[in-house]
């Protein structure tokens, strides 16, 4: 019988727990080596090749097809970012970097940003996911308190504008900016503040984040119909930078 003639002193299990360590093994490999597909080469501080790349090979260049007819992208590509970071050493290697200029309009430290698209985020039909309430004639406020129109109070106490709409994650139903219309002081035109970053108040919409004056330079968006992936990353960057860089709070307490 063949089972008996050829499995006879075969050991099944043996092979099969072997196989699974072996399938799992390569499943590992696979999966870091496509992790490695952004951020790779490793660098060291001064932008040159780190001596410990890791024990796995970046993995050779894929093509693929973006949805919607956004054309394609290659990864690894070797590209690096086209802007130059405004920092220098404070010291020797290890020690941390410092600005040389404005940091939350540079966009280092807390306030860095990655280059993402300059083009909106679409849902699965292809439709821009973010939208002003004010083009969305099915989305109104069904629960607590509707701030549009309430005063904007930065963080010492100041006045900058007023609260014009709300821009909507349509496909996820959730607020994901407040639009602010500046007054002539603080600015011109209207900036988008992210949701989160926010305090709705009855006395108004409190915005720990900035003080008065740091307002005039939160990065704008072109289009008053949507907001794209790049200026998403800039605005929320310059908000959470003022986390740290606004007025003094970057200076130590005692």
């Amino acid at each position: 019988m063949v089972g008996v003639e050829f499995f006879g002193n075969f050991d099944l299990a043996s092979a099969a727990i072997w196989l699974f360590w072996l399938f799992f093994a390569l499943l590992i490999y696979y999966l870091q080596t496509e992790n490695m597909r952004e951020g790779y080469p490793l660098e060291d501080d001064d932008g040159n090749p780190a001596a410990n790349q890791g024990p796995f090979p970046v993995p050779s260049p894929k093509t693929m097809i973006l949805p919607h007819g956004r054309g394609e992208v290659t990864v690894p590509n070797g590209e690096k970012e086209n802007r130059e970071v405004a920092l220098k050493r404070s010291g020797p290697a290890g020690q941390p970097f410092i600005p040389t200029g404005d940091p939350m309009a540079d966009g280092v430290g807390p306030a860095s940003w990655a280059p993402r698209r300059d083009v909106p985020e679409l849902d699965g039909k292809g439709h821009p996911k973010i939208l002003p309430m004010a083009k969305l004639d099915e989305f109104r406020v069904s629960a607590g308190r509707d701030p549009r129109g309430l005063d904007v109070i930065a963080a010492d106490g100041v006045s900058v504008g007023k609260i014009s709409d709300m821009w909507v994650d349509e496909a996820e139903q959730l607020v994901r900016y407040l639009e602010i219309e500046l007054d002539g002081d603080h600015g011109t035109g209207k900036i988008l503040c992210p949701m989160t970053l926010t305090r709705i108040r009855s006395k108004g919409v409190l915005i720990h984040a900035l003080q008065a004056d740091q307002f005039a330079g939160v990065p704008k968006h072109k289009s008053d119909a949507q907001v794209t992936m790049l200026e998403e990353e800039k605005i929320s960057g310059y908000f959470a930078g003022g986390k740290l860089w606004a007025g003094d709070r970057a200076n130590p307490v005692i």
